[in-house]
């Protein structure tokens, strides 16, 4: 029996989606967009799932669109590469999603991988974590959000020397760049980022949905546009805030960090 290309799990409110192509280092094939879109749009509407990890099995989160099948299938059916790269729109289907999306990294993060990548909203690497962009040496270019993404990320100079050359970031640059916030050993990957996942999941949900969508929205926009819509989303979430949840809430945060303090 053939393995499904892409894996979903769900326990205790966390979905982990894992690229399983391991054989072709989880290369962005039709086959595995198409599911991947998928899954992340039955996600967008499951009450149940409050978190998203997203990662790859094996040695690699993704080495990009499959080029293999690029070369074998050609151009002629849709007019042009990029056609062919966006497929179904996975990142598209991970901006849509409400609950914040933790990217796993290891191994490779290449191109298609490393866009898929940047649409995550926090990035945790393993120290075998490598990114590039080599949209320039295969000859096309990003249609899934990398050339603005990344310049945002790292700043447009750093981004223009990954894009323009095609050279690879390893994971200690990356963290320092400030493209992942957490550099951490291979074994511990996922461990992390199952505990950065029930932090979220200790916060109030809407709030979380709330927060990452105006963050998202304001991230889009001119700074001082980003500002007049915080105002407005602050002033209608106050609205439907009780005292009462507050003083729970409150009372909540102050218990973590007693236990934090004695933990830490």
């Amino acid at each position: 029996m053939t393995e499904p290309v892409v894996l979903l799990e769900r326990s205790a409110h966390i979905a982990t989606v894992t690229l399983n192509r391991p054989h072709a280092l989880n290369a962005l094939s039709t086959d595995l967009r198409t599911r991947l879109a998928a899954v992340l749009t039955e996600l967008a509407t499951d009450a149940d799932t409050r978190v998203v990890i997203l990662t790859g099995a094996g040695r690699a989160f993704s080495a990009g669109v499959d080029l293999k099948e690029l070369g074998q299938r050609g151009t002629s059916d849709y007019g042009n590469a990029q056609a062919v790269v966006s497929g179904l729109d996975p990142v598209r289907a991970m901006e849509r999603l409400p609950q914040p999306v933790i990217g796993a990294i290891h191994g490779y993060a290449i191109t298609g991988g490393f866009e898929i990548a940047l649409a995550c909203d926090l990035l945790i690497a393993s120290t075998e974590a490598r990114f590039a962009d080599t949209h320039a040496r295969v000859g096309i270019l990003p249609g899934w959000g990398l050339s603005q993404r990344l310049s945002r990320a790292i700043g447009i100079y750093r981004a223009k020397e990954l894009s323009l050359t095609g050279n690879y970031l390893d994971a200690e640059r990356a963290r320092e760049w400030g493209l992942v916030s957490r550099v951490v050993a291979p074994e511990e990957l996922l461990p992390v980022c199952r505990a950065l996942a029930r932090d979220v999941l200790s916060c109030d949900p809407e709030t979380v949905a709330g927060y990452k969508k105006v963050i998202d929205d304001g991230f889009a926009t001119t700074f001082e546009s980003a500002l007049d819509l915080e105002r407005r989303v602050s002033r209608e979430h106050a609205r439907s805030v009780r005292a009462d949840d507050v003083e729970e809430r409150r009372r909540r945060i102050q218990e973590r960090g007693r236990r934090q303090s004695r933990d830490g």
